[in-house]
C-alpha cells in the first residue's frame, strides 16, 4: 500500500474503531477508482466500486475508547498491526525487511547487508523458539493451503485456526500428524459456518488418509468438547443444484421432496449427500431438466451405483413409475412433478 495513503489516514484520526472511514484520493489498482474505504475491524482497505482489497494489513487504532486523552494529558495512543489469527503469532512480532538503500538512497554497503540477513535470521529463529510456535507455523501453512484449495472463507479458515490452536492448547495435538489435525479442524470449522463441505472432498485435497483425519476430528470433537450438530442433506442443497445449474423450480421441488423423504425415512448412518444426490435425480426428471446419474454423483462425491440403490426404494415409497428418466413415463404421470401421498415409515440402509 502506497505510503503516502497510510499517512494520510493515519493523521486524520476521525473515524472511530470499527467504522469506515472517508474515501482516499489513493487510486485502486484494479479499476482505477479513487474511493477507497477502510474497515478498521478487520484491517482492510477495500474499493468502494470493484470490491478488492487493496490491504489487508493495514493499521488498527484503539484511539477513542479510552477517552481521547490519558490522566497526563497526552493524547491517547494506540495505533498498531491487526491482530489475524491466521499467523503463528497473531501478526503481532515484527518483520525485518530486505533493504538495499538507506533513508538517503545511498546503496548498503555489503557488511550492513550481511548484518540485515543475520538479523532477520535470528529474527525467524525467535519467531519459531518454542515448540508450539513451529507447530503453529507448519500447520497454519497447510491450513492455508488446503482452504486455498477449497475455495473457503475467512471466516471458516479462522475458525479452523482457532480449533487448532485449542487443541495445541489442551495437548491433543501429541502423537498426532499435522497434516490430519489440520484437516480435521477444517471439516469441523466447515460445519462450525454450515459451509457443505464433505470430509471426503476434504481428504481429497489433504496429505493425510481418510483413517488419520478420522480418528483426528474424533479426538478433536471429544477432547474440545465441539458439540457438532449432525450432517442434514438440505445443508448441500443450494451448492448442489448451482453446481447443476439447475432452476429455482427444481431446487424448490428437491426441498418438497426432502421434506416428504425426512418423515418417512431414518437416515440415521447414510451418507447425506447420497440421499440428496438421489432426490435431486429424482426432481430433476420430474421437472424436465434432466441430470445424468455420473454428472450428480460427481458434484455429489458420491458414486452412481449409491444413487441408483437408493432411486429405487425412493420411487417404491413414494410411488412413481421405475422408468422416470423416460420422457414417456413422465407424460403418463397425472400431474408431472407431483407426488401421491407417502403412508408409513421407511428405514434406509446405507449401500
Amino acid at each position: 500500500m502506497p505510503k503516502a495513503f497510510v499517512s494520510k489516514t493515519l493523521a486524520s484520526g476521525h473515524n472511530a474503531p470499527g467504522a469506515p472511514s472517508a474515501p482516499s484520493s489513493d487510486a485502486c489498482p484494479n479499476c482505477g477508482s479513487s474511493h477507497l474505504i477502510r474497515d478498521e475491524i478487520r484491517g482492510e482497505i477495500v474499493c468502494a466500486d470493484c470490491g478488492l482489497v487493496v490491504d489487508q494489513s493495514a493499521l488498527v487504532s484503539d484511539r477513542g475508547q479510552r477517552g481521547g486523552k490519558e490522566d497526563t494529558g497526552r493524547e491517547a495512543r494506540g495505533w498498531g498491526p491487526v491482530i489475524s489469527p491466521l499467523m503463528p503469532d497473531k501478526g503481532l512480532f515484527s518483520e525485518i525487511g530486505v533493504p538495499t538503500r538507506d533513508f538517503q538512497g545511498n546503496s548498503l554497503s555489503r557488511n550492513t547487508s550481511l548484518k540485515f540477513y543475520h538479523l532477520r535470521k535470528l529474527n525467524h529463529r525467535l519467531r519459531a523458539a518454542r515448540t508450539h510456535q513451529r507447530n503453529l507455523v507448519v500447520a497454519l501453512g497447510e491450513l492455508n493451503r488446503l482452504a486455498g484449495v477449497l475455495g473457503l472463507s475467512r471466516e471458516v479458515k479462522e475458525s479452523a485456526t482457532y480449533i487448532y490452536r485449542r487443541a495445541l492448547e489442551h495437548k491433543a495435538t501429541r502423537g498426532k500428524k499435522i497434516v490430519a489435525l489440520v484437516a480435521a479442524s477444517v471439516y469441523a470449522a466447515c460445519r462450525q459456518c454450515h459451509v457443505p463441505r464433505t470430509m471426503k472432498e476434504i481428504i481429497a485435497h489433504s496429505k493425510a488418509t481418510k483413517i488419520e483425519v478420522g480418528r483426528a476430528y474424533t479426538l478433536l470433537a471429544r477432547e474440545l468438547k465441539l458439540g457438532l450438530k449432525p450432517v442434514e442433506p438440505r445443508d448441500y442443497l443450494v451448492r448442489f443444484t448451482q453446481d447443476l445449474n439447475l432452476s429455482k423450480e427444481v431446487r424448490a421441488k428437491v426441498l418438497e421432496l426432502l421434506e416428504q423423504v425426512e418423515q418417512v425415512y431414518s437416515t440415521s448412518g447414510v451418507l447425506p449427500n447420497g440421499i440428496l444426490a438421489t432426490i435431486i435425480y429424482i426432481a430433476s426428471n420430474l421437472m424436465g431438466e434432466p441430470r445424468s446419474q455420473d454428472r450428480i454423483a460427481a458434484v455429489a462425491n458420491v458414486t452412481p451405483v449409491t444413487i441408483r440403490n437408493h432411486y429405487k426404494e425412493l420411487l417404491d415409497l413414494l410411488g412413481l413409475p421405475k422408468n422416470l428418466a423416460n420422457p414417456q413415463a413422465r407424460a403418463n404421470l397425472a400431474l408431472p412433478g407431483s407426488l401421491p401421498p407417502v403412508e408409513g415409515n421407511a428405514t434406509v440402509e446405507g449401500p
